[in-house]
């Protein structure tokens, strides 16, 4: 993992995020990047008027201030920190700059979301992981005890599944985490008979890995819902950080025939990392 991405708003939640990064660019000797985003307007952007040219100069050097404080922290005092400004409109385009710089991770802080603003508004998070082609670990808390041991890969184990559980299998070999694969049988997830279940499950492990090594390493759960499920089972082994799946552009996966990715990915307590399709 040479390069990590952290896009920063100086908010608290970045701060965390920033604070989660550094600790992995330490232990992988990673470069860390560290992006904020003016947003500023096409008029803006595209002007050639004097004034406009003046004010996009303003909230450059507003930024760039910013950035000297913000980075200004104990905890990365061994790493090697690149602050980055972008005049970018919208928080998508980060994937643009993760190609550029041949990055291998995104790290970003979210408080999740809820309710109305789920639905219409989203957030900063779910538009970078929308776009992102790389790994997205989502971070919720303060990181100060983050260390990552054991992780859950959730799966409804079809074809479809098999890139990010591949992608999601060599992160966490690089992080050092365990990975522990579960499938949530659940009345809101197709109700499977114990039969169908392993017919699928094995499948998917030959086409993925090429034999059934890891057959008995598949937790098959049953719940009232399948988040419940996942968020249950990463609750009972302990885990540090679930990972998910996403189809890109189209948003979070609609693994498991619902939107289960999407809550897990808003809902959960532990970080969060997603893989794209």
């Amino acid at each position: 993992m040479k390069k990590i991405i952290v896009p920063v708003d100086f908010s608290e939640h970045s701060e965390f995020a920033l604070e989660a990064a550094a600790g992995l660019a330490q232990k992988f000797e990673s470069e860390l990047i560290v992006l904020h985003m003016l947003e500023l307007s096409n008029a803006v952007i595209s002007s050639a008027s004097e004034a406009l040219n003046q004010e996009a100069i303003f909230y450059l050097k507003l930024a760039e201030q910013k950035f000297e404080s913000f980075l200004d922290k104990p905890y990365l005092k061994d790493v090697n920190v690149i602050p980055i400004v972008k005049h970018f409109k919208v928080w998508s385009e980060i994937n643009k700059v993760a190609e550029e710089q041949n990055a291998d991770l995104i790290v970003m802080g979210s408080q999740g979301a809820s309710g109305i603003k789920e639905v219409l508004i989203g957030s900063n998070t779910q538009k970078v992981v929308r776009f992102s082609d790389i790994p997205v670990l989502v971070i919720k808390h303060n990181p100060i005890l983050l260390d990552f041991e054991n992780g859950v890969f959730a799966s409804d184990f079809t074809e479809e599944a098999i890139p990010p559980y591949l992608k999601a299998k060599e992160t966490f070999k690089a992080l050092g985490i365990s990975m522990h694969l579960v499938y949530v049988n659940s009345p809101d997830g197709n109700f499977r008979s114990s039969s169908e279940i392993d017919k699928r499950v094995s499948h998917f492990l030959e086409k993925a890995d090429g034999d059934l090594r890891h057959l008995e390493d598949i937790n098959i759960v049953s719940d009232y819902s399948i988040e419940a499920g996942i968020l249950n089972f990463a609750n009972v082994i302990g885990a540090d950080l679930i990972a998910v799946a996403t189809h890109g552009r189209k948003g979070l996966s609609n693994f498991f025939e619902g939107s289960v990715s999407e809550d897990i990915a808003n809902h959960s307590t532990l970080p969060v990392m997603t893989f794209k399709i």
